[in-house]
């Protein structure tokens, strides 16, 4: 039987548990490992595994053997429940062996979840799921979340989104994340508003959304090339609360004076120095780049690398100092610098 959209919504909160098996497939192997998880779980809970309710095999592994699907079926667990047996990256190739399995189900045999890719209207597989009375196919395609969908996702990680700005923002980002993305977006929001009382703020949202924390180090190496020491501990403070590292930042630094460096090195002028660059940077990164090396000497970026080396080192020492005031200290130091051109 195919299940429609709005059905297979609902039957993933609440699988029917009288039916042999459920086919889920789509061209997004994320989309479909998370409505695989989701089921899953709603059919067996959180314990199958450790209770050995939930068996796993790989469609390679049953087109070794055929008789392993209706084995695991079959077989009788030590705890009591409901059982489950997945079968991942199943293809065409194992319809014949996969109805078998639907045909010889009975209640209280363990039920088939089984993922595929992306299946076309003939695909054997999908005519197999269909055309069984006992079972069930949906399709997981690149249609984005619900406005329910998204309510539910920000209810389960106990988020309250407080202003209609806040959820449109949310919405917004699951039209443009993946499922993946979107997922631990909302799961690090969870963590970082747990007893938290007050609502979410579009800040907050924008701060825990993937990439945010790149573009906030590139501002914090232009802050730092450009002397603006004043700026420095409100970009840091912004780029460890997203997890960010010291060592990490050090990296980055290193990497951007090193960049800077190559740049006024070259025979050929700051602007044949940025052609040279590989990958190549273009726009508003290439402009911040050649301001950054008309500004410094190439004495001043050897001591700007020396100071991010000692840094390193320590970093990576037994040294008892905090990482955080080491890296604070070497940046401002070297935006320091910059007046000593």
């Amino acid at each position: 039987m195919k299940l429609s959209a709005r059905d297979a919504a609902a039957y993933f909160k609440k699988p029917a548990t009288d039916k042999a098996g459920l086919l889920i497939f789509g061209a997004d192997a994320m989309r479909v490992s998370a409505r695989r998880q989701q089921v899953i779980l709603a059919t067996v809970g959180p314990e199958a595994e450790a209770e050995m309710r939930l068996a796993r095999m790989s469609g390679a592994d049953l087109r070794k053997d055929a008789t392993l699907v209706l084995d695991a079926i079959k077989a009788q667990g030590f705890f009591p429940g409901p059982r489950v047996v997945f079968v991942e990256d199943a293809t065409d190739g194992l319809a014949g062996t996969l109805g078998q399995a639907l045909k010889e189900w009975r209640a209280g045999d363990a039920q088939i979840i089984v993922t595929a890719g992306s299946l076309t209207a003939k695909s054997a597989l999908r005519k197999v799921f269909e055309g069984a009375p006992n079972a069930f196919s949906v399709g997981i395609y690149d249609d984005p979340p619900s406005r329910n969908e998204v309510e539910e996702a920000l209810s389960k990680a106990g988020l309250n989104a407080g202003t209609s700005d806040v959820f449109d923002a949310i919405l917004s980002l699951s039209r443009t994340l993946d499922p993946g993305d979107f997922r631990q977006t909302i799961e690090k929001l969870g963590l970082y508003k747990y007893q938290d009382p007050q609502p979410l703020t579009v800040e907050e949202v924008l701060l825990s959304t993937p990439g945010s924390w790149e573009a906030a180090q590139d501002d914090l190496m232009n802050t730092v090339a450009d002397g603006r020491d004043d700026q420095i501990a409100p970009l840091l403070g912004r780029l460890y609360a997203q997890g960010v590292t010291p060592v990490g930042l050090c990296i980055a630094a290193t990497r951007h004076f090193r960049t800077l460096f190559s740049i006024t090195s070259d025979p050929g002028g700051a602007g044949s120095g940025v052609a040279r660059l590989r990958p190549p940077v273009f726009g508003p990164r290439r402009d911040a780049l050649m301001r950054q090396a008309s500004s410094w000497s190439r004495d001043r970026l050897e001591d700007a690398l020396t100071t991010l080396t000692d840094t390193d080192l320590q970093l990576r020492s037994t040294t008892k100092a905090p990482a955080a005031a080491l890296v604070e200290r070497a940046l401002i130091r070297i935006a320091w610098m910059r007046r000593l051109r």
